[in-house]
């Protein structure tokens, strides 16, 4: 539908040259009549100077565009004209209507993203890094490289398990960087964490087994997946170490899911103490620790606690992905499993889609062998630690006496305001007033949250955009 209600091909506007400002104009069309020129306006100025709409991108016509926002024609030719007198656009008799090279020098840094969320002023959300930062010409390299040297029989159905080149570059990867241990063999290829899951799920209904523990607070997707596999998730407790041993042992449970390198959201590491109970657990209950290491390279403050799998391979079953790191449209994970599970998992995964692309695959080794995957992660690394500085920071200017909790490490932080923003409910009804899309802790758990206590994504944002925020939010309290 469009924002005026009538149906409408989105597909069609998905695939045009200036789909990646579709989210941008979605809100002019959507505005007071009054307002809807002027709106739509700002939107497509702010499409051009944030890279949204590139230097000699060609517009839709104005009736396509038109019918597609579903708004007047005359609003877009009004808009239109407007940005060309301005010098964003530009157009000819018959030539149409293209971005003008002179929004070059008005373009912020590609890094200085919009807000995920539509008409956020200050997007906080968790879960996405910042995706100007992926790698395109290596990239493009690579896959240049690939289709220039794979044979022609490396074209047809993969290894379910996935490509034997990819699974040696990963194991050696992850052998080296978080100390799993790394068979090429237990490794399997798979599109992202989320199929992982899915996977060990099956395999684990398929042997009896019906329930799974969940860490509270913990992400909502393990509970989901496990129960899209026939499983009921039962919500375990965390404390200051990590997983409660008590409540995992009354629960009966025998498969668990846990973050332990960086709780998800609480911002915590498992302790030694905790890793060596959990283990204890599984191997008293012939049980099974599914590690979600999620974004266990980015720890700032040291080098990263190495994986719990590699104090125990055959009662953990790590998973990884590369979309924190890479591209989460890359869909490209992977999974390390027991010898006990390996053979059913890798049969599960060739019914469930007979492999993993083959030409994805060839493309990451590449990428692994050659280096460019860590100059990658150094690159995040930076930019990261920077970004949750300059949050640190931010919150201590404006919001005085505020708590950051959790390691530093990972794409988000948690801020505990001072009692004098509270109640919680009140804090959050301000900053949605002030169009600010932030998401409280209690969000991801049963406990009752009595603070103000934020889960704050800043991977995303710039460090600008950061300061921009927090001062927004802070504003938020002073209108409300």
């Amino acid at each position: 539908m469009t924002p005026s209600g009538t149906n409408r091909d989105e597909g069609a506007v998905a695939r045009s040259p200036w789909a990646a400002a579709w989210e941008l104009l979605l809100p002019a069309a959507s505005a007071p009549a009054r307002a809807r020129g002027r709106t739509l306006q700002a939107a497509l100025r702010e499409a051009v100077r944030s890279g949204r709409l590139a230097p000699d991108t060609r517009l839709p016509p104005s009736r396509e565009l038109a019918a597609d926002l579903g708004v007047s024609r005359g609003l877009v030719t009004e808009a239109y004209e407007q940005l060309t007198a301005e010098g964003y656009l530009r157009s000819g008799r018959g030539a149409g209507t293209w971005v003008g090279g002179a929004a070059r020098a008005a373009r912020p840094p590609a890094r200085d993203l919009a807000p995920r969320s539509p008409g956020a002023r200050a997007d906080f959300l968790p879960g996405t890094p910042d995706l100007s930062l992926f790698p395109r010409a290596a990239w493009a390299a690579a896959q240049r490289g690939v289709l220039a040297e794979l044979p022609h029989h490396a074209l047809g159905y993969p290894d379910p398990r996935g490509l034997p080149r990819l699974r040696t570059a990963l194991a050696e990867l992850l052998s080296r960087r978080r100390g799993v241990v790394a068979d090429p063999e237990r490794v399997v290829v798979v599109s992202g964490v989320a199929q992982a899951t899915t996977l060990l799920g099956f395999v684990l209904h398929a042997r009896g087994v019906r329930t799974v523990g969940v860490e509270d607070p913990g992400s909502p997707e393990h509970g989901a997946l496990y129960t899209s596999a026939g499983l009921t998730a039962v919500r375990l407790p965390l404390d200051r170490e990590g997983l409660s041993t008590g409540p995992l042992y009354d629960s009966g449970v025998r498969a668990v899911v846990t973050t332990p390198a960086h709780q998800f959201p609480s911002g915590i590491a498992y302790s030694a103490r905790r890793r060596a109970e959990l283990l204890d657990w599984a191997r008293s209950v012939d049980g099974l620790v599914v590690e979600d290491d999620y974004d266990g390279d980015f720890r700032y403050d040291r080098a990263p606690v190495g994986a719990l799998q590699g104090l125990d391979p055959e009662r953990v079953a790590y998973t990884g992905s590369v979309s924190k790191s890479l591209a989460p449209g890359l869909r490209l994970g992977w999974l390390l499993v027991p010898g006990s599970l390996a053979e059913e998992v890798v049969e599960r995964k060739r019914t469930m889609d007979l492999g993993h692309p083959a030409i994805d695959q060839a493309l990451m080794a590449r990428f692994l062998e050659r280096g460019d995957y860590d100059r990658q992660l150094r690159r995040c690394q930076r930019a990261y630690r920077e970004r949750r500085d300059t949050l640190v920071a931010a919150l201590d200017e404006h919001f005085p006496g505020t708590k950051v909790s959790g390691i530093a490490a990972g794409l988000h932080a948690i801020a505990e305001l001072p009692d004098r923003y509270g109640p919680p409910d009140r804090y959050l009804r301000l900053a949605a007033a002030e169009g600010i899309a932030v998401r409280p802790l209690s969000d991801y758990g049963t406990a009752v949250d009595e603070g103000v206590r934020l889960v704050l994504g800043y991977a995303h944002l710039s460090p600008a955009r950061i300061r921009e925020g927090v001062q927004l939010m802070a504003a938020a309290v002073r209108h409300g």
